[in-house]
This record gives structure tokens, C-alpha cells and sequence, in this order.
């Protein structure tokens, strides 16, 4: 049943290749981790830098509880964005199964280390034929690139399991919601995101309880797209929480002397 479901029940949307509208370039930045009931989880630092048409990224979230999120995306910009590779690590109380996952956009390696419930150290290497539209990392740039008048678009995803597993990401536009910055008032794009699984996993998942939760986003379009913030898991297992940026916050010592 396994192996013949993927063809009786194939997945109803193409995925994409994303085109580049917005080249990215260098970049720091800094995000808040929350829960969604306001409570600051973690700190993160962003920061991206660009040789030719290759981008790196890193973004490290450090948890109050000494958990860590940290991944390294790397992706060329020439036409169509591509992921070159994806490094993930999830470590700390934070993650109900902490783990280590890196993708070889080239080879198609997946290579993913985690911990048993006995507390034993497993390494999984799986080759898969990987589809030009991987989104692992890049999602939030993809979706700066969204066209105007498109209102959805699909792209594939390596799901960071002990068994790697290869979804669909559907994402739709859902409207508009407006927002200040001080007195200045604006509209964001709001995207859902959904993930598909196919085949016989997709339609057992709802009902044991594995379907993850959708995950919500929240873009600035215009002449310089800018993310604004989303809410979703950050893991397969793992609650909804919300990511925002951050501004500096200079001592009050300083600011008296100013």
C-alpha cells in the first residue's frame, strides 16, 4: 500500500521553480522567538552575505533554556533561486527530538543524526532525486518573490525526519491586514502555509495526529519586498511559535548622557 499509493493518489498541485524578481544582498538582522501567548522564548541573529550570484545565510536562535536553533542555507540567484545545500541543527530541551539534518542540493544526500528514545546516537544517509524547487531555507525568499498577481504557488520541501520525507509547501495568499509604524499606516500580505504529504502518509497523518500545523506569514510587498513575521513550527513535532524582527535597545544610562 505504501509503495503504490504516491501513484493512485499523486499530489493534485505542480510544484514551481520561483523566479528572481529581488536579487538578496548582504543582510544583519535580528528576530524575537515567541509563543503565540506573547512569551519570549528566544533571541536570533541573522546574517546573510552574497559572492556573485551565490548567497549564505545563517540564523542562529539562542533559547533562554540553552536550546539552539541553527541553520545555514546556501543558494545561487541566476534566473530562478536554487538551494546548493541546507544545514540544520536543533538542540536543547526546546526540541522534542533534537536533531542534525544537512541536504546536498547537488547529490541529493540527506544526511540526518538524532537521538533514540534510549538516548542512543543513529546517522541516517539517504539519497534522494531532489526537484529543482527544494524550498529548505528559502521559503521566506520565495515568498518575497511572489508576483503580484499570483494569489498561490507550490514548492517541494526534504521534512526534517529520522526517514526524510519530501512534501509539497502550498502557499495562498489569504488577503491583506493592516499595520502601523508609527504614525504611517500600511497593508501586509498574509500567506498560509500548508504542508502536503502524498501518498498513503498524507492521508494517515490527519488521523493519527501527524499533519503538521499550518503556518502563517506576513509580508511587505512593494518596489523592496520585506518579511514582517510569521507564526508556525519550527520542527515537525514541535508547537506554533512566532518569529518578529527587532530593533536595538540602547541602555537608558546611555541614552541620559545623550
Amino acid at each position: 500500500m505504501l509503495a503504490t499509493a504516491p501513484l493512485i493518489c499523486p499530489s493534485l498541485l505542480p510544484a514551481e521553480v520561483v523566479s528572481v524578481r529581488y536579487s538578496e544582498g548582504s543582510v544583519r538582522g535580528f528576530l524575537s522567538l515567541s509563543s503565540l501567548d506573547g512569551e519570549r522564548l528566544a533571541y536570533g541573529d541573522l546574517t546573510q552575505s552574497v559572492h556573485g550570484d551565490r548567497v549564505t545565510r545563517r540564523l542562529v536562535f539562542r533559547f533562554k533554556d540553552g536550546s539552539v536553533l541553527d541553520e545555514t542555507v546556501v543558494y545561487t540567484q541566476r534566473g530562478t533561486f536554487r538551494l546548493l545545500s541546507d544545514h540544520v541543527i536543533q538542540k536543547g530541551p526546546a526540541f522534542l527530538h533534537p536533531m542534525d539534518v544537512s541536504i546536498d542540493g547537488k547529490s541529493g544526500l540527506v544526511t540526518v543524526r538524532y537521538k533514540t528514545e534510549d538516548g542512543s546516537e543513529k546517522v541516517t544517509a539517504t539519497r534522494i532525486d531532489l526537484p529543482s524547487d527544494l524550498a529548505n531555507g528559502l521559503i521566506l525568499t520565495l515568498m518575497k518573490n511572489i508576483g503580484p498577481d499570483t494569489a498561490q504557488m507550490t514548492v517541494s520541501m526534504v521534512a526534517a525526519t529520522p526517514k526524510p520525507l519530501l512534501v509539497k509547501l502550498h502557499v495562498a495568499l489569504a488577503g491583506e491586514e493592516p499595520f502601523a509604524i508609527g504614525d504611517s499606516q500600511r497593508k501586509a500580505k498574509h500567506y498560509v502555509v500548508k504542508v502536503e504529504i502524498g501518498g498513503a502518509s498524507g492521508l494517515i497523518a490527519p488521523l493519527v495526529g501527524k499533519q503538521p500545523a499550518d503556518s502563517h506569514v506576513w509580508i511587505l510587498g512593494g518596489e523592496a519586498p520585506a518579511f514582517l513575521k510569521a507564526e508556525g513550527p519550527l520542527s515537525s513535532d514541535g508547537p506554533s511559535w512566532r518569529i518578529e524582527l527587532l530593533s536595538p535597545v540602547w541602555p537608558a544610562v546611555a541614552a541620559a548622557k545623550r
